[in-house]
């Protein structure tokens, strides 16, 4: 066997080329991506002066003004109840979907049911209506049943907002256990709650930990039924965020600060999670 040695003066091949291309516009597109997001940060942390400035000023003096006043610090509202409302809300509503998920998309991968596929288009098919058009019915049920201002009315509406979704993601994500696996367990005596907890559930961790994640971000940032079916008791972060455009203006400096701490949440958990969130959106992808 011969082997032909490559010249050191041998021009670059277009596929190296053509990546490191690639990677330099994608790296170009998540600065475009980030600029906005620094920019709101190094604002949050001007007074409201030097933030409605136009130019805006790169050099101004840096102050924690806009987080005291996000506090309450300045004898504002308390932004504690509606941060605690979130949690409650994107925390409950994200655990019921994933118990509720979890059989659903075990019987439509590993012990598929008939017509699965037509399953799996219902589920999507709930996704098509505008939530504006159900934003009526919804808001008169909430009335007539005395479940208006109730974080446990949001906490039903955010687990059927993102069931569809859930069930399609863990369904690709469960056609990747063995179901040798399974049948051993079973053989084993294993019954269904089991196999579930035990033998599916940890198989598939990474994406029902990317499930988890997506409908935990979902039910942070949703505002418009939070917006429509709460008041003062189960007002939610996003809601408490809009309060800030009053009909003296906009106060620049504390929305950016506002924004940042109610962002933080979803910012924490995606960084704690990202090694499981990358490899339970890729999982499926190579067979």
């Amino acid at each position: 066997m011969t082997s032909t040695a490559i010249s050191p003066n041998q021009p670059p091949k277009k596929g190296f080329l053509k990546s490191k291309g690639l990677g330099l516009a994608a790296w170009l597109l998540g600065i475009v991506f980030f600029l906005p997001i620094a920019w709101m940060v190094l604002t949050s942390f001007h007074s409201e002066e030097d933030a409605a400035t136009n130019p805006p000023s790169f050099a101004a003096s840096l102050t924690l003004d806009g987080y005291r006043d996000f506090f309450g610090a300045g004898g504002g509202a308390s932004p504690w109840p509606a941060l605690i409302n979130s949690t409650v809300a994107s925390l409950a509503s994200t655990l019921l979907v994933l118990v509720l998920a979890l059989p659903a998309a075990y019987a439509l991968s590993i012990r598929p049911v008939k017509k699965w596929t037509d399953v799996l288009f219902f589920f999507l098919s709930t996704k098509m209506l505008p939530v504006v058009a159900g934003l009526l019915p919804l808001y008169l049920f909430a009335k007539n049943t005395d479940f208006l201002d109730n974080i446990w009315l949001l906490v039903i509406l955010y687990t059927s907002m993102n069931l569809p979704i859930a069930v399609w993601m863990m369904h690709s994500f469960l056609s990747e256990v063995p179901v040798a696996v399974i049948e051993a367990a079973q053989i084993d005596g294993a019954r269904l709650p089991t196999v579930l907890t035990r033998v599916v559930a940890p198989i598939a961790l990474p994406g029902i930990a990317a499930t988890a994640l997506i409908c935990f971000i979902f039910s942070w940032n949703e505002l418009l039924f939070a917006r429509v079916l709460t008041g003062v008791v189960a007002e939610t972060a996003p809601v408490f965020l809009t309060g800030f455009i009053t009909s003296q203006g906009l106060f620049l400096a504390k929305v950016c600060a506002a924004s940042l701490v109610i962002s933080l949440p979803v910012l924490a958990a995606g960084f704690a999670a990202q090694d499981k969130l990358v490899q339970g959106l890729s999982l499926g992808a190579v067979k």
